[in-house]
């Protein structure tokens, strides 16, 4: 086995054609010619003694020993990253990039203030961020898409390190002329018999209150779907309908658009919000001031 015939250009390439299942795709991503590519992924299964890819008309699949492979030369990118930034460290002082994905909760209620404290602190950091959902990002922690994420607490994270980030407590947003508008708190199941807005059926919020209803055995009686928080609340004064969100995050719009916000007393109603990384020593040293920030944010941003 010729390990010296191995070098970074191709372990990022062959990381580059497992994610995206192509040599030539994996080639336009690396900026390589594909029949350059495809000699450096001929190479390196020479130099290891093994196929690491299935090559068919579709594109490429791993072997065993392809997926095997995938996961050390992740390990090996992000450790030469990591050397890399440390070195930077002692040159420039901190600077570089940070990954970071998110769900709406986050970005809607608490990361505007906390990312404008740290870039105010960090101005040679940038953030690079993302809004999807919990799901889709435990997989980006996962697949190494992202260094830091933000998702919701019942998410399954499989060996992800997660932290604390912040505390929200949900709400029912109903229209002025709601029958349940005058309410002050109410518990979910007094909900069910009214007609909803809610958002689309991957993202963590809608999964708590589908796995709630399926507990209670009784449907949500869900009209419209949309993609965003403040999508919900114009519905809601627009249609009449009722909708469930944190509260942070409809408080804006309430009184512009006569909305009550009432408390939901149930105890699953007060989420916790998490920070993953898959590894924090392998974290560059920017994502993990980034990670200490959020971790501990200053005082004037603290609103959960």
């Amino acid at each position: 086995m010729n390990l010296a015939r191995i070098d970074l250009v191709t372990l990022a390439l062959f990381v580059h054609v497992a994610r995206h299942g192509s040599i030539s795709a994996g080639a336009r991503q690396a900026h390589l010619a594909v029949g350059a590519a495809s000699k450096r992924i001929s190479d390196l299964e020479s130099a290891l003694g093994t196929a690491l890819l299935y090559r068919h008309a579709g594109g490429v699949d791993l072997t065993d020993a392809g997926q095997s492979c995938l996961r050390h030369a992740m390990r090996v990118l992000s450790e030469v990253d990591q050397l890399t930034g440390a070195m930077s460290d002692y040159a420039f002082g901190v600077k570089g990039s940070v990954r970071l994905y998110a769900n709406t909760s986050a970005i809607t209620q608490f990361l505007a203030d906390d990312l404008a404290a740290f870039m105010q602190a960090h101005p040679a950091i940038q953030i690079n961020l993302r809004e999807e959902n919990s799901a889709t990002i435990v997989r980006a922690l996962t697949e190494n898409q992202a260094d830091l994420g933000i998702f919701a607490d019942r998410t399954a994270s499989g060996d992800l390190l997660t932290h604390p980030y912040r505390s929200d407590r949900l709400v029912v947003v109903a229209p002025a002329r709601h029958p349940l508008a005058k309410a002050q708190a109410l518990r979910f199941e007094q909900t069910l018999d009214y007609d909803y807005v809610g958002l689309s059926e991957n993202t963590s919020l809608a999964l708590r209150l589908d796995e709630e209803c399926t507990r209670m055995g009784k449907p949500l009686k869900l009209r419209i779907q949309v993609r965003g928080f403040d999508s919900i609340c114009r519905m809601a004064a627009s249609t009449g309908l009722i909708g469930v969100l944190p509260r942070l995050a409809a408080a804006p719009h309430a009184q512009s658009m006569r909305l009550s916000l009432i408390e939901l007393t149930d105890e699953w109603a007060r989420r916790e919000l998490l920070i993953g990384a898959r590894d924090t020593d392998l974290l560059s040293s920017a994502a993990r001031l980034l990670l200490s920030h959020l971790r501990d944010p200053a005082p004037q941003s603290r609103q959960g």
